[in-house]
């Protein structure tokens, strides 16, 4: 890899964007790095020019691109933060100093585990730009992770699947979660690994022949019908991805129906659903499986359309529908909301996801002691790694909840007040114990008594949310006093 293709891959993406500064910062780490080598024996320097090059690749702006060139420099070399300050300013200092006190995250014992979550959450909060970093970082780590010791290659890898991957697919960065977790998969599981590998192998390539041949269908039809498209693309499911539905189907292949998929991609949302017309037009589709994300996105922000159809020859194929805006964010989740102006000064529209870290970060500063910390790990990792659900007030409002969350789970992450006045639960019209499990599309009524001071403390036990078990707990407290 060369500093040119970085440079090549920036002015693809920012054809404005300042090119001399970027230069300037590889020669700083390449000074600064100068003699070290890593342990595959290469030159140190690749390593992060390896990092700044996948933040290129996700269309990201230079200072994140000059930080990611010089985030090892204050740790790893002689030259100081003060010194990246001085030649590189206090917004790329203030990046570096993230990642340097981020540290090297180590899977080793429940409360180190406990600790690196929550500066990783905090780190979110503070600077989201510190995080992807250290995504890139850890990816490039991941790809280079045959140089050490197997000891070292299952702890990164175990701690890749249990932190990183979720965090990323927490923040709709589909891509870079996908590639985590293949690596991963192959270091933690490997046995496994190579089950999925052989019974998909022949599939696959059959599979993308077949995609070819339907691709040049749907173009046509889409041509008849005068829509434009961008482009259409084979997509082939993510190993660790089909690994996790094959346990749910009692490991059988036939039941998969997601195994490939064309992605199409639009120019508007008009033409998308105009697809999806053309696309039933030509295919019949497969009863319940048309997903608009669309009209309701996922929890962490995704939209698409998507139907699966019985094909030619009767194949089953999944099509994915959406804009180019849409991809993006598919792609690089919330690092697409990312953008810079002409002064490289960073500009964020505030997407679905800081809200939900803003107030994740808030609960764990209200958690006092290590023992109440230890004690609602479960429920943190729950709001953060599970599945999440979306669920409907009654007015049409989105409220995104993990899987299994309860009526009182809904009612606090309305309003505390809501909350702890909550005495029932109307879901889809039918009244409901508080104890229930909400299901995703869940119309959730929540009847309240407003001479109601106090949640019970029976509620404690059977929440899922972080958020309403620390309101509930912070509510019983101030009764006691």
């Amino acid at each position: 890899m060369s500093p040119q293709k970085l440079l090549n891959t920036i002015k693809k993406y920012h054809p404005k964007a300042d090119l001399d500064m970027v230069r300037l910062a590889f020669e700083f780490a390449a000074e600064a790095h100068r003699g070290q080598k890593r342990l595959s024996g290469e030159d140190y320097i690749l390593h992060p020019l390896a990092t700044a090059q996948i933040l290129a690749e996700m269309k990201l702006g230079v200072p994140i691109i000059i930080a990611a060139l010089l985030h090892d420099v204050p740790e790893d070399t002689k030259f100081t933060l003060e010194d990246v300050r001085k030649n590189f300013g206090d917004d790329v200092a203030g990046m570096v100093r993230g990642i340097t006190k981020l540290g090297k995250i180590k899977y080793r014992g429940m409360e180190l585990y406990i600790e690196n979550l929550r500066k990783m959450f905090i780190a979110m909060a503070e600077d989201l730009r510190v995080v992807l970093i250290k995504f890139a970082d850890r990816l490039h780590n991941l790809r280079t992770l045959g140089a050490l010791s197997s000891k070292k290659q299952y702890r990164i890898a175990l701690e890749t699947l249990e932190i990183y991957a979720p965090i990323a697919n927490r923040l709709g960065m589909g891509e870079l979660k996908g590639e985590l977790e293949d690596i991963a998969f192959k270091f933690v599981f490997p046995k496994d690994y190579w089950w999925v590998n052989n019974i998909v192998k022949e599939k696959f390539v059959s599979a993308e022949r077949y995609l070819e041949r339907v691709k040049k269908i749907l173009a046509r039809e889409l041509d008849k019908a005068g829509i434009e498209y961008v482009s259409i693309d084979g997509r082939r499911k993510h190993f660790y991805s089909l690994y996790k539905k094959l346990l749910e189907h009692d490991r059988d292949i036939t039941k998969i129906h997601d195994l490939i998929a064309l992605r199409a991609i639009f120019k508007n949302v008009a033409d998308c659903y105009a697809a999806l017309g053309v696309a039933h037009q030509k295919w019949k589709p497969l009863k319940g499986r048309i997903k608009d994300y669309i009209a309701q996105p996922k929890p962490n922000g995704y939209r698409s359309l998507h139907t699966t159809v019985f094909c030619e020859d009767g194949e089953i194929v999944e099509f994915q529908l959406r804009t180019q805006e849409m991809h993006d964010e598919a792609e690089y989740g919330i690092a697409a909301h990312w953008q810079y102006d002409e002064a490289g000064k960073k500009v964020l529209t505030e997407p679905k996801q800081v809200p939900w870290m803003k107030e994740l970060v808030k609960i764990q500063k209200e958690i006092e002691g290590k023992k109440e910390y230890l004690e609602s790990l479960e429920t943190l990792k729950i709001d953060v790694f599970h599945n999440r659900i979306f669920v409907f007030t009654p007015k049409g409002d989105v409220i995104d909840l993990p899987e299994g969350a309860t009526p009182i789970d809904f009612a606090y992450a309305i309003h505390s007040d809501i909350g702890d006045k909550c005495v029932g639960a109307v879901i889809n019209d039918e009244m409901a114990s508080l104890r229930d499990t909400l299901k995703s599309g869940d119309v959730v009524l929540i009847i309240t008594d407003k001479n109601r001071k106090t949640p019970s403390a029976d509620w404690v036990k059977f929440v899922r949310t972080a958020g309403a078990r620390g309101k509930i707990r912070a509510r019983l407290r101030e009764k006691k006093m």
